[in-house]
């Protein structure tokens, strides 16, 4: 797992074993997760999406506690996965990172309670699996534009935009702060504290 460029997102690039009958990688791995993060992994619920090319699904993010970890890849395809740091109050607020991943590949990206997370496909269509901390919560889960022009995310160009209803509704970042919808910095570094904590 390395770090990327906002804390509490990683990458993980596993090995991948070629051979004439095609291809095996591991795509997940507790135990150097748990080392490289300091704590496990709870899988609450796994999602599976199929997305064509101009899809944009996000930005998503929940309430903080107890927030949503998620660890994502792509199986089919490829995408632009994009993670945001919503978190008001951090030193890197606003700032997104984006990481081509690949079913060929099998890079997965991990982001931590209090992340913004979206991605959309690369090729014409793309299959995405990604592991939550917790269960599926409307009360809790909300988003942020992800064509704001203050966060300047650099999509692709060359395809019409596709957003769902609720995305295409959602605030941009300084209304979202505004509205106190945002987690605040400190309560995520509490949660990842009491993560590491938790034997």
């Amino acid at each position: 797992m390395d770090e990327l460029s906002i804390g509490g997102a990683w990458l993980y690039s596993p090995r991948v074993w070629p051979d004439q009958r095609g291809r095996f990688f591991e795509l997940f791995r507790g135990q150097e997760f748990a080392r490289d993060l300091g704590y496990r992994l709870e899988v609450a619920q796994v999602n599976c999406s199929v997305s064509h090319r101009g899809v944009i699904r996000g930005i998503h993010f929940a309430d903080v506690p107890p927030g949503e970890a998620k660890f994502v890849c792509c199986v089919q395809g490829r995408i632009l996965d994009v993670v945001v740091d919503l978190r008001a109050g951090s030193p890197t607020f606003r700032r997104w990172q984006a990481v081509e991943l690949a079913g060929a590949d099998g890079r997965a990206v991990f982001l931590a309670e209090g992340l913004g997370h979206a991605f959309t496909p690369l090729s014409d269509e793309a299959t995405v699996v990604y592991l939550c901390s917790t269960g599926y919560d409307p009360d809790a889960e909300h988003g942020v534009h992800p064509l704001d022009p203050d966060l300047g995310i650099g999509w692709p160009a060359g395809a019409d935009v596709v957003l769902s209803g609720k995305d295409a509704a959602a605030p941009g970042l300084a209304e979202a702060l505004r509205l106190g919808l945002l987690p605040g910095y400190d309560a995520c570094l509490a949660r990842a504290r009491a993560l590491r904590d938790t034997p």
